[in-house]
C-alpha cells in the first residue's frame, strides 16, 4: 500500500492548501490550521478532467461495468461541488458507494415487497384505516395496468417502489390519506443518500430537475452528487477518514459532537452517550443540554451562553466556541490527558431493511477498510495520485 497520510481532507482544508495529499505530517497539520485562521491562499489550476478520470478509473473496481461511466459521473460531481480530485477523496467517495450498494445504481433490498406491506399495514392503524380497505386499494390498477399490490410484491428496488407509491399517491384517494406527499422510501441511489437530505440540499446540483429530487436521488449521477456532497462538502476538523464515514451514517459532525459529549461527561461527573446529538429534536431538554447548563456557571457561562453554543453542533463553528474550549480544558485537567477531538459516535443502527444487529462503528469501520484498499490500488507518486500542480 501506498505511504498516504490516514487523512481525508475538507474543501475548505484543501483549498487554502498548496501541499499536495502526499505532504508529511507537519505541512498537513499547517493546512488544518490554516484552515480554522480564515485565511485563504491563491487558487492553483486542477488537474485536468481526462487525468482525473484516469486516476478514477485505476482506482474503480477492474471488474466493475461502466466504468467510465462511473468515472465520469463520479467526477462530475467532484467538479460541480468544487472538491478537490485527490486519490483519497476519491477513495472516500468510492469505499461509501461500495459499502452501500455494491456499485449499484439501484440495489436490491430482500424482502423489500414485505418490507412495504408492513409499513402500509403501520400507517393504516395510526390514521384509522381498515386493513379490508387498504386491501382492496391495492387491488386496483395502477398506471402500468398491475395491480398496486402486485407492483409493490414485484419491487426488488427502491427506486421502483418509490415510483410505486408515488403513483398510489397521485391517482388513488387512499394513497393520499395513508401518505399524503409523504413517500415511506427515504433513501436511495449508489449512495443511499437520504431523499430529504438531497431535497434540503439541491441548490447547485448541475443537472435539470425535471422529475424532482427524489427521481435525481434514485438516478446513478443524482445519487452520486448528494452522497459526495453528504460525505465531503463540509469542513470538519477530522485528521482520520473514519469520523468522515461515521459522520455519513450518524449526520454531519456527529463524531465531532460525540467527543465533546465524552469530554463533557468527563468535565461534568454526568454519564452521557455519545451519540453526537448535543440537542433534541423535539424541543425538550435531553441529557446533553442538561449536563451542559449544569456546567456553565463553573465554565464561566451563562445558560443562555451554553445553549446558544450548542445550537451550533450542527454547524461547523462550534469546535470554536467558549463552550467547547472550556469544557475540554476542564475534562482534560480532570483526566490527567489530552482527549479526542473526534470519536466514532455510539450509535445502533435500526430500520425495516436491518435484519441484525449493526452500529455506525460498523458501518464507518467497513467503509474505512475499503478506503484502505482503494488507496491501496493508487499511484505512489504524488504527481500522479493527486495533481500535477498544487492543489486549491
Amino acid at each position: 500500500m501506498p505511504s498516504h497520510p490516514e487523512q481525508v481532507p475538507d474543501k475548505c482544508h484543501d483549498r487554502r492548501a498548496a501541499a499536495p495529499w502526499t505532504a508529511p505530517a507537519l505541512a498537513v497539520a499547517a493546512l488544518l490550521a490554516g484552515c480554522a485562521g480564515g485565511e485563504t491562499q491563491p487558487t492553483a489550476t486542477w488537474p485536468r478532467p481526462q487525468d482525473s478520470r484516469a486516476l478514477l478509473l485505476q482506482l474503480l473496481p477492474g471488474n466493475l461495468p461502466d466504468r467510465a461511466g462511473w468515472a465520469t459521473d463520479v467526477y462530475a460531481a467532484f467538479s460541480a461541488l468544487q472538491i478537490p480530485p485527490t486519490a483519497a477523496n476519491f477513495c472516500a467517495a468510492l469505499g461509501v458507494i461500495e459499502q452501500e450498494s455494491g456499485f449499484k445504481a439501484d440495489p436490491p433490498v430482500p424482502n423489500l415487497g414485505a418490507i412495504a406491506r408492513k409499513e402500509i399495514d403501520e400507517r393504516a392503524g395510526r390514521v384509522g384505516v381498515p386493513s379490508l380497505l387498504v386491501s382492496a386499494a391495492l387491488q386496483l390498477p395502477s398506471s402500468d395496468g398491475r395491480s398496486y399490490a402486485e407492483r409493490i410484491d414485484q419491487a426488488r428496488t427502491e427506486r421502483q417502489l418509490s415510483e410505486t407509491f408515488e403513483d398510489l399517491i397521485e391517482r388513488v384517494p387512499l394513497g393520499q390519506r395513508l401518505f399524503g406527499k409523504l413517500n415511506p422510501v427515504r433513501t436511495g441511489g449508489p449512495m443511499q443518500v437520504s431523499v430529504a437530505w438531497a431535497e434540503a440540499h439541491a441548490q447547485g446540483y448541475p443537472y435539470p430537475l425535471d422529475g424532482g429530487v427524489r427521481q435525481a436521488v434514485f438516478s446513478r449521477r443524482g445519487g452520486l452528487y448528494f452522497g459526495i456532497a453528504h460525505l465531503l462538502d463540509y469542513a470538519a476538523p477530522y485528521e482520520r477518514p473514519i469520523y468522515r464515514f461515521a459522520d455519513f451514517n450518524a449526520g454531519r459532525w456527529a463524531s465531532r459532537n460525540a467527543a465533546f459529549q465524552a469530554a463533557l461527561s468527563a468535565a461534568s461527573g454526568i454519564p452521557l452517550t455519545p451519540d453526537g446529538d448535543l440537542l433534541r429534536g423535539d424541543g425538550q431538554r435531553g441529557a446533553t443540554e442538561s449536563a451542559a447548563l449544569a456546567l456553565a456557571p463553573r465554565l464561566g457561562l451563562s445558560e443562555s451562553e451554553a445553549r446558544r453554543a450548542l445550537e451550533q453542533g450542527t454547524t461547523a463553528g462550534f469546535e470554536r466556541s467558549a463552550l467547547h474550549r472550556k469544557v475540554f480544558e476542564l475534562a482534560e485537567r480532570n483526566e490527567r490527558r489530552t482527549l479526542p477531538r473526534a470519536v466514532v459516535p455510539d450509535i445502533a443502527l435500526s430500520g425495516p431493511k436491518i435484519s441484525r444487529p449493526l452500529s455506525t462503528r460498523w458501518f464507518a469501520e467497513r467503509v474505512q477498510q475499503r478506503w484502505q484498499r482503494c488507496m491501496a490500488r493508487a499511484p505512489s507518486s504524488p504527481s500522479s495520485t493527486t495533481t500535477s500542480s498544487p492543489e486549491p
